[in-house]
């Protein structure tokens, strides 16, 4: 039998893998590769959202780097400082809450961990209505009251205007919401480690519970891990949700302006679809480039 034959027969025996395969195909096709086709696609034009696009090459590209001074000067440092923090700050906070849950017994764990990952599906309206009761610019929201009667201040702090406060308000409650499907994957990796190994770190010389997490629970969990880490970076570019509520957009002074709130701010407020498009390819590369260096540092060899 001929190997191309062999091939075939093979092939034709899979059939029923790519049945499962193809509703998963289909969405993924839809919803994920031909938005982003489109958008590197009309990234090349003039769109008004009415008017046939116009090919004009590289400009809006051009024109992001030399002529955007609000990207280069805003949008793109707040969105570096909400990712480090956000992005790396929270990742590392999912691991050690999760590592320090995985040492309660069953029953409180599964309360804090519940706890923890709820912000996560806190809806926009819902957030929205809890942080700006306690960041409400008078005496009568929650932060403003507390600060007056300790005597730290002696008049409301109006917070979500001031330039000075508004983007680590915003990393604040990134931070609050960022316990999500990543904080739990770290959780079940933690929890399902093998004992065996602690047993013969313990022979080897592993003395305490540091030692183990480093030397055995890190190495052994590296699919979770790399999990959260592409998790924790695309929700920390693409949440620019919590400032447009917050303040709208664009934000006041570009305090808090992201990149998701420079796309929104030119593609559904100006129109301008065709450089609203470029600034999300743009996102779409910088994600890219995180997710490659996690891949790096958590991917199996």
């Amino acid at each position: 039998m001929s190997k191309r034959t062999k091939i075939s027969r093979r092939e034709g025996s899979n059939k029923a893998g790519y049945l499962f395969v193809l509703p998963y195909a289909l969405l993924f096709t839809i919803f994920i590769l031909t938005p982003v086709l489109l958008a590197i696609v009309l990234s090349f034009t003039n769109f008004n959202a009415i008017q046939f696009p116009k090919l004009v090459g590289f400009l809006n590209y051009i024109n992001l780097i030399t002529a955007d001074e609000t990207f280069m000067q805003f949008v793109l440092p707040n969105t570096v400082k909400y990712a480090l923090i956000v992005g790396v700050g929270g990742y590392m906070l999912a691991f050690l809450l999760a590592w320090a849950l995985a040492n309660l017994p069953k029953v409180p764990r599964t309360i804090f961990a519940l706890i923890l990952y709820s912000p996560s599906m806190t809806t926009g309206i819902a957030m929205t209505v809890l942080w700006k009761i306690i960041f409400t610019g008078d005496q009568t929201g929650y932060l403003n009251s507390w600060l007056m009667d300790i005597g730290v201040i002696n008049e409301p702090i109006i917070w979500l205007v001031n330039t000075n406060y508004l983007l680590p308000i915003v990393i604040i409650i990134g931070l609050w919401s960022s316990m999500g499907v990543g904080f739990l994957a770290i959780l079940a990796g933690i929890l399902n480690t093998d004992e065996s190994l602690y047993e013969a770190a313990a022979i080897d010389g592993v003395k305490n519970r540091f030692q183990e997490m480093f030397y055995v629970t890190i190495p052994s969990m590296k699919p979770q891990m790399l999990f959260a880490a592409v998790m924790q970076i695309v929700g920390a570019f693409q949440n620019g949700q919590i400032a447009s509520l917050l303040a709208g957009n664009p934000t006041p002074g570009y305090a808090a302006q992201l990149i998701v709130n420079h796309i929104e701010d030119y593609g559904f407020i100006r129109y301008e679809m065709g450089y609203a498009a470029a600034v999300s390819v743009v996102l779409l590369l910088i994600v890219q480039i995180f997710s490659t260096i996690s891949k790096r540092l958590f991917g199996e060899d």
